[in-house]
């Protein structure tokens, strides 16, 4: 296993030095070629899709995990539809920026470079396996894919619609590289590959995540928890709140940008909680509140556990506050750094909490769901990163690369 992972290192790295100089038509034409491979092989990524599928009810998938690893005709258009969209978008590399003159003469600049080698660690949809590779391609980098067992067939045919897209477009087939064994081992070699690997992204649950996070040698851009908030602030117009509150929690359960908490100031939250309690349970949502929250209306009693809790489901916890420092006080205390909004019509409130909660992204009068990478005009994302070094939110084409200093002179000496 170890060999079998360093040669994929070896030809990855000998790929990236190819990828940084290929020019944006090369890669533009490369996921084109790899879109029509895919809408000329739906039948075959069906039969291999079934062979996947079949093998998860044998073992006792739930659901939930089938219907995540399935390959229907929509979502197979959708990969094909993702890589059109990747590459229509402009591509960062050999942009140069911040160009300023110093007075020596010289004139130093900032110019955006691919990071090299790029290890993505993902569970369950084989969609992922274009959308990354995808990614990777426009933005400059190798890439190593190494997908769930649980959709190994699915995996290894989009793979081979992304070789036959590479080669029609005369790029190094080994710029994408799926890794073929679903022994575990392969994932600790991969994020213990610090001399040929740069940078490690996982996707995937907690537990994948954490133990990454936890054994890696090669950096890592991820994120854990998706615990958002929403406060309602007492100068908030309580129609906004309403449907900002309704839409952060009940748009999709199952997105680590869904809101868990719902802060209230204390001012507010008898003439807006009994609203929201009944939008809330039209749509079958357990509350969850705090002491002062239940005197309003009835709901199940809000645990310490519950303020810590991404539920990816149908749950909210409700807490009453006193004000907004205390509110910001919670989410720093609580939250998973992902994304928190505040509501209110009070701009200089408003201000403070853009400045003092240390979220990836923090909002004013709009809905949690908004954190993702289509949404913010970057296209598709790799991720979101709550971290706070290189990059942080919504992980698009810019936050898969990185930047150089460049200087130019005309002859210019140090005296």
């Amino acid at each position: 296993m170890k060999e079998y992972m360093q040669q994929l290192g070896l030809k990855a790295r000998a790929a990236s030095a190819e990828m940084s100089r290929a020019e944006a038509s090369t890669k533009n034409n490369a996921l084109l070629a790899i879109a029509d491979a895919i809408d000329q092989s739906v039948a075959a990524l069906k039969a291999e899709n079934q062979k996947d599928l079949q093998a998860g009810r044998d073992n006792g998938l739930d659901a939930a995990m089938l219907d995540r690893l399935e390959l229907n005709d929509a979502r197979i258009a959708g990969m094909s539809e993702g890589l059109r969209q990747i590459a229509a978008l402009q591509d960062p590399v050999g942009e140069i920026s911040d160009m300023v003159y110093r007075p020596s003469g010289i004139q130093i600049g900032k110019m955006r470079v691919p990071l090299g080698v790029i290890g993505i660690i993902y569970e369950s949809r084989p969609n992922v396996t274009a959308d990354a590779a995808g990614l990777c391609l426009k933005s400059g980098n190798a890439t190593i894919l190494r997908g769930g067992s649980e959709a190994i067939h699915s995996n290894k045919a989009v793979a081979q619609c992304i070789q036959q897209g590479l080669v029609k477009a005369g790029l190094p087939a080994d710029a994408v590289q799926l890794v073929e064994t679903t022994d575990r081992a392969a994932v600790g070699e991969l994020i213990t590959a610090s001399e040929t690997v740069d940078v490690i992204i996982p996707r995937g649950g907690k537990s994948l995540i954490e133990r990454i996070s936890s054994d890696a040698t090669v950096p890592v851009i991820k994120h854990l928890d998706g615990i958002c908030h929403v406060y309602i602030d007492a100068e908030a117009d309580l129609n906004k709140a309403s449907d900002i509150a309704f839409n952060s929690k009940t748009h999709r359960y199952g997105v680590c940008n869904a809101m868990e908490t719902l802060l209230v100031n204390a001012q507010v939250a008898a003439q807006c909680l009994p609203e929201l309690a009944s939008r809330y349970a039209e749509k079958g949502v357990e509350l969850r509140g705090c002491e002062r929250t239940r005197e309003i209306i009835e709901c199940n009693t809000a645990t310490d556990e519950d303020w810590d809790t991404e539920y990816l489901a149908a749950i909210l916890s409700i807490k009453v506050v006193d004000d907004i420092g205390q509110a910001m006080a919670h989410i720093n205390a609580h939250g998973s750094h992902h994304t928190d909004s505040i509501v209110t019509e009070n701009y200089t409130l408003a201000r403070r909490f853009l400045r003092e909660v240390d979220s990836s992204s923090v909002m004013i009068n709009a809905s949690t769901r908004f954190a993702d990478g289509f949404e913010y005009g970057l296209g598709a994302e790799i991720g979101i990163s709550t971290d706070k070094l290189h990059a942080r939110g919504p992980v698009g084409l810019e936050g898969l690369t990185s930047v150089k200093y460049v200087v130019l002179g005309d002859g210019q000496i140090r005296v």
